[in-house]
This record gives structure tokens, C-alpha cells and sequence, in this order.
């Protein structure tokens, strides 16, 4: 069962990884690595959802990590 957990977790970090570098996308490559933003701007539709589903991977894999820590120890 460890195992399982393992690769959900391992599939839940790609995700979150993914979902973090489309977020910057209309930034360029300066904005990965803490290039300047020039206005802020209110997130709306696809980037609002995005947004929300970066927090919920994190959020999965912030629980996920708990348990694996628990269940290994």
C-alpha cells in the first residue's frame, strides 16, 4: 500500500510542477525565475481555475506527504 502511495504523490508533484510553470507563461522565462511584473491584474477565467487547482495540488500534496511520513515511520 506504501507503494501506491508513493506514486500518487510522485504523479501529484509532476501535476503541481506543471500547473506552476503554465501559470507564468505569458510572462516569459524571466518571470520563472522572479523577473519583474510590471501591473497586477485580476485572474480571470482559465487562470483563476489554474490558479485554484495549483492550490489543490499543493494541498494534496502537502496531505499526501503527511501520510507517507506517518505510514513510514
Amino acid at each position: 500500500m506504501l507503494t501506491y502511495l508513493y506514486i500518487v504523490q510522485i504523479i501529484i508533484s509532476v501535476a503541481l510542477i506543471a500547473a506552476v510553470l503554465l501559470q507564468t507563461k505569458g510572462a516569459g522565462l524571466g518571470g520563472i525565475f522572479g523577473g519583474q511584473g510590471a501591473v497586477y491584474q485580476s485572474r480571470r477565467g482559465v487562470e483563476k481555475t489554474l490558479f485554484k487547482i495549483t492550490i489543490g495540488l499543493a494541498v494534496a500534496f502537502f496531505v499526501f506527504a503527511t501520510i507517507n511520513v506517518i505510514l513510514a515511520g
